[in-house]
């Protein structure tokens, strides 16, 4: 009996012994293994031009202007960032519409990777207003929306083209 539990505790040992990664020896190589994984920058695209369209005076001209996409490379462990949406007053020669005679509807947002992006509708004025905050972000993300300008024309407007700038930016 006493050679059978030797004959076992042999087996078992060799077994143990030929089994990769379970024992090293002394003299074998080890090799530390490091890498870096890079960040960017937040970022905004926003489409150049956008045409509303036309109306007459006491109308609402409204339409899309365009997909608007932040890019969040940063590889954060914690991300958020806040979109801000400002416009100036439109103009046609000396008559204007003022900006708060605009309205800024973001709509629905796409986003890739983990990000909650929340969006909010504003009356438009020539100070910034947040339309847009992502949180609980992770890693690198993407938010893309298509928001909506609609512009209240005042009964008593001149005809005309007329023009403003909306300023988004992201932070």
């Amino acid at each position: 009996m006493r050679a059978r539990s030797l004959s076992l505790a042999a087996s078992a040992a060799a077994l143990v012994l030929l089994q990769p990664g379970l024992a090293a020896a002394a003299d074998d190589p080890s090799t530390t293994i490091t890498y870096t994984v890079t960040s960017g920058a937040l970022t905004m695209s926003a489409p150049v031009s956008a045409n509303l369209g036309s109306g007459a005076p006491g109308t609402t001209i409204s339409a899309p202007i365009g997909p608007v996409t932040v890019t969040d490379d940063r590889a954060l462990a914690s991300a958020s960032w806040t979109v801000t949406a400002a416009e100036t007053d439109f103009a046609n020669g000396p008559t204007t519409i003022p900006a708060t005679d605009a309205a800024y509807t973001p709509g629905s947002v796409t986003t890739t990777g983990t990000i909650t992006a929340t969006p909010t509708a504003v009356t438009l004025s020539n100070s910034s207003q947040v339309v847009l905050t992502g949180s609980a972000g992770v890693g690198d993300n993407t938010a893309t929306w298509n928001p909506t300008v609609a512009v209240s024309v005042p009964a008593g407007s001149v005809g005309g083209n007329y023009t403003g700038t909306l300023t988004q930016s992201v932070a």
